[in-house]
């Protein structure tokens, strides 16, 4: 007989698509663990072999990782490719709990994004323009470089901007470029561009924080000119 894949699951009962549609968080524990192993016997579906094994574990995730990889393989249909998964997935998930969750950068202020995208504009011999995206508490969610240009310029597009914007659910948008001549003052090109982007924000409900333009050892702030 032939095994009880998933991929042989209507689309609406495999895991997989279940996941894809609605999110880790809507599947059960047996059903997250039959996506690991991928199918079950002849006799029962992935979801079912892993219901049974969770049953034997009073279905406590952690009483499943202190199994063994012979303690797995006594079920029929768990190989130990299978076995070793489970127990691989079962230990990430116990380092995950154990570690630190990733600290942001807050780039609430001019010069917070100042000092943050200083070290990575200060050597450079021409223009680089960066967009900084944040969350409403303006921790950073993604840094991102869109152009990277000539001594006196840089070609942006603001269509590139709002892309990224929107693809990293953006709420909050700065943006930041550095002068190589060490002049601070910015250029028509740099207001032009900067109410431009202003406007694309406004359209889209994002809050325009900032456009800082960089030097080392000085920075110039729209925002904190009263220029947007």
């Amino acid at each position: 007989m032939e095994k009880l894949t998933i991929n042989n699951w209507s689309e609406a009962d495999r895991p997989r698509e279940k996941l894809e549609r609605l999110g880790p968080a809507a599947l059960s524990d047996a059903e997250l663990l039959a996506i690991l192993i991928g199918s079950g016997s002849a006799k029962e579906s992935a979801v079912d072999l892993m219901r049974r094994i969770l049953g034997d574990c009073n279905n406590n995730l952690n009483t499943l990782g202190k199994m063994t990889i012979a303690d797995l393989k006594r079920y029929h249909g768990m190989g130990p490719a299978k076995a070793i998964t489970i127990l691989a997935a079962c230990e990430l998930g116990k380092r995950r709990k154990d570690s630190d969750a990733e600290k942001r950068e807050d780039l609430g202020s001019a010069t917070a994004i100042y000092n943050f995208m200083h070290p990575k504009l200060q050597d450079l011999d021409v223009e680089e323009f960066h967009i900084l995206m944040m969350n409403q508490a303006y921790k950073l969610i993604k840094e991102v470089c869109v152009s990277h240009g000539g001594i006196t310029e840089t070609a942006v597009d603001i269509r590139v901007i709002m892309k990224q914007a929107i693809l990293n659910n953006t709420t909050v948008l700065a943006v930041c470029h550095n002068h190589p001549s060490g002049n601070t003052i910015p250029s028509h090109q740099d207001d032009h561009l900067t109410q431009q982007i202003k406007k694309a924000c406004e359209l889209l409900r994002i809050y325009f924080l900032d456009h800082v333009i960089v030097t080392d050892g000085k920075y110039f702030s729209y925002r904190e000119e009263g220029r947007i």
